[in-house]
């Protein structure tokens, strides 16, 4: 990791902060931990998903509850350009009294199934883990892999093009229709319940140059202000051209967290051409929706009319 990687704002980042500093560290924050062995760097990462926070049974199999979970940490992997080895699991599982939730079956074995096959569908393993009685379902998901070339968050420089993945959107879209007792259309409902981490999209653009990348899991304005803060640099967006998921309004996209696609800062050599070759390479479109600046912080503009940075998920927020 870099020994003076910058965190973002927000209550999330005041607390990581403080519990650094307690570790007497100051180098903490990017996606995966990098340890150098050899000429390969291996990243880990940990990512817990709680019942309640991340997700509710009654809208979920226990299989989608692994999958996603598993997702969420694998996408850390694929946002340092990593290619996965395999994963270690923690469950927590509540005992008797509590219901099955949605779906039949022992719950620890179909979060578990959900888990494995994620990790197959990239062709990783899931290498052990442990289990215990709590109040909450938890998945408590560590990953492993390997890169040659490493990337964090703190390489963009000023002139750098801001590109991200995918389309953005659907996995909010659902969930608001969740919320409000609806079945989400199909494709959405995927998007939310089976997430698919950018991992080959990461290598490719990690060997295409990408100087600076972070998934977007807290929303594409939030973790771009987090890319901000560890490279120093101003992020500067223009809303019209981001990506949208189909029906999915452009404020909306922007904001909606656990999209799991990519945010990268790109050199100003990389070119529309070099974007449809990657799409050609991956079958991902790949979209420029902005650049980096001198400065600090989010500049957002709505045809090129500035606008306040759309809020995104905060863990430690009220409610």
């Amino acid at each position: 990791m870099s020994a003076n990687l910058r965190l973002g704002g927000g209550g999330e980042f005041d607390r990581l902060r403080r519990i650094f500093a307690r570790l007497g560290r100051q180098g903490l924050g990017d996606d995966c931990a990098l340890i150098r062995v050899g000429r390969t760097w291996l990243a880990v990462s940990i990512d817990l998903s709680l019942e309640g926070v991340h997700f509710r049974t009654d809208w979920l199999s226990f299989r989608e509850i692994g999958w996603r979970a598993a997702a969420a940490a694998l996408s850390d992997l694929a946002a340092d350009g990593a290619e996965p080895i395999g994963l270690l699991v923690a469950l927590g599982v509540p005992g008797k009294g509590r219901g099955k939730g949605k779906g039949e079956g022992d719950a620890a074995a179909d979060i578990m199934a959900g888990v494995g096959a994620a990790a197959q569908r990239l062709g990783a393993s899931v290498l052990g883990g442990d289990l215990v009685r709590s109040e909450r379902y938890i998945v408590d998901v560590c990953v492993l892999g390997w890169t040659t070339r490493p990337v964090r968050r703190d390489g963009a420089r000023p002139g750098d093009g801001l590109w991200v993945t995918g389309a953005l959107g659907g996995a909010q879209a659902a969930l608001r229709s969740l919320a409000k007792g609806r079945r989400p259309l199909p494709a959405l409902f995927r998007r939310f319940a089976r997430p698919e981490p950018r991992i080959a999209a990461g290598r490719r653009l990690a060997e295409l140059g990408a100087r600076a990348m972070i998934d977007i899991s807290d929303g594409l304005a939030a973790d771009a202000a987090h890319l901000a803060a560890a490279s120093g640099v101003r992020v500067e967006i223009a809303l019209e051209q981001v990506p949208c998921f189909r029906g999915v309004d452009r404020h909306s996209a922007a904001t909606s967290g656990e999209e799991f696609e990519l945010l990268a800062a790109l050199p100003p050599r990389f070119r529309e051409p070099d974007a449809r070759a990657f799409r050609r390479a991956t079958g991902l479109p790949l979209t420029r929706i902005g650049r980096c600046a001198r400065g600090s912080g989010v500049r957002v503009t709505d045809s090129g009319r500035p606008i306040a940075p759309p809020a995104g998920y905060d863990h430690f927020s009220a409610g």
